[in-house]
């Protein structure tokens, strides 16, 4: 029966990697499943022999403070490739360490597929002819990266982005507003941090400056902070405490507080993506450590860091970058939103093209499709 080996570096690869391997083993029960992984992936079943999650970290050089431990990481994975035999391996995300592995599974003549592959639409092209050499199957969840992996004779499949199956809210706005108890004059934004410590440290401050000073504006606001998960709300009660805004803090409702929100203050990243699907507007607040910021800007010439940004092909929504990101041109851009709903509207018109752009759905089934023919395995319907 078929086996394979799975290397995800990340929560959201671990998320990701668990979704289609769910699906896999819905179809064929006996699939034995073993890697690199965290707690979604053992939930599904899969024998998880590294958790890599607890060095996670954001940026080129910080990754290097982990360089050993991502090394030896690494050795047992080729350990297991050498010993376990797999007859697929399955790389999600993690770009920089699955990029070796991928490698490895080119010399050891043993298929693999890569979900969510190097980013090299970004930057650096070289990494997709690399990924094209070593013979990996290239699962792509944007159109850009179908473009550039196809330009270098990758094999490649659009199975589109699996967010577009996992973002969703039944309840309408004025539902959520009863929920979140808004009368019905006040005007709700969201702030959406981060999910690390590192970004809740240096983006919340400024986003609650932010707030206060908008509130004096406008009185009939009010402000949402969404807690990412495992983030305790307790602890951004702390930073609520020190500011001068009366903001409500909120688990587990991130798309509620999106779809219920005239816009949203957000963190970089995956949350970014979720909003532009769920049409909601938003600032896009990022701040890095400088050295990495230097080699993204102005070695690998990255010109937007926002998703909804790079896939539409040109700035939809504003960035607040490095130095660019103080309270006082958050409420420059929020009030010009507020004071005129037009520029509202024709950001979410550009951001319906984003979604028509991640694909119709179903990637998830898709890319489990894809593993299963891979596998030497029929497609089973």
């Amino acid at each position: 029966m078929l086996k394979i080996m799975v290397s995800a570096g990340e929560i959201s690869g671990d998320m990701h990697a668990a979704a289609v391997l769910k699906k896999v083993k819905g179809k064929y029960p006996e699939v034995e499943i073993f890697g690199m992984g965290s707690t979604a992936l053992k939930e599904m079943g899969a024998e998880i022999l590294i958790d890599p999650t607890e060095i996670s970290t954001i940026g080129y050089i910080e990754a290097l403070k982990n360089l050993r431990q991502h090394f030896k990481h690494l050795s047992k994975m080729k350990e297991l490739l050498r010993e376990r035999k797999p007859d697929l391996v399955f790389l999600v995300d993690y770009s920089a360490f699955n990029m070796k592995l991928a490698k490895a599974c080119s010399q050891a003549g043993v298929k693999a597929v890569n979900y969510f592959p190097p980013s090299a639409w970004v930057y650096n092209k070289k990494r997709a002819a690399k990924m094209a050499s070593y013979g990996t199957k290239i699962a792509a969840v944007f159109p850009m990266e179908r473009e550039v992996y196809a330009e270098v004779g990758a094999d490649v499949s659009f199975v589109g982005h699996p967010l577009l199956d996992m973002v969703s809210v039944e309840a309408e706005p004025e539902e959520l507003r009863k929920e979140f108890k808004l009368s019905d004059s006040e005007r709700l934004i969201g702030l959406f941090p981060g999910s690390r410590r590192g970004e809740i440290e240096s983006l919340l401050p400024e986003m609650l400056k932010a707030a206060s000073e908008l509130k004096k504006e406008k009185d009939d606001l009010k402000f949402l902070v969404s807690a990412a998960d495992g983030i305790k709300e307790e602890y951004l009660q702390s930073f609520v405490d020190q500011s001068q805004i009366k903001a409500q803090i909120i688990g587990e409702s991130n798309y509620k507080i999106m779809k219920a929100a005239e816009f949203i203050i957000t963190a970089s990243g995956t949350t970014a993506l979720e909003s532009a699907i769920l049409n909601t507007p938003q600032i896009i607040c990022y701040q890095a450590a400088w050295t990495s910021y230097f080699l993204a800007k102005y070695v690998f010439k990255i010109e937007f860091v926002g998703l909804p940004n790079i896939i539409y092909g040109s700035q939809i929504v504003p960035e607040l970058l490095q130095n660019d990101f103080e309270a006082a041109k958050i409420v420059e851009i929020a009030l010009e939103w507020l004071n005129d709903q037009n520029q509202l509207n024709k950001i979410k018109n550009k951001l319906q093209i984003v979604r028509e752009k991640l694909g119709g759905g179903g990637a998830v089934n898709k890319t489990a499709e894809l593993l299963l023919k891979e596998g030497g395995l029929k497609n089973s319907g």
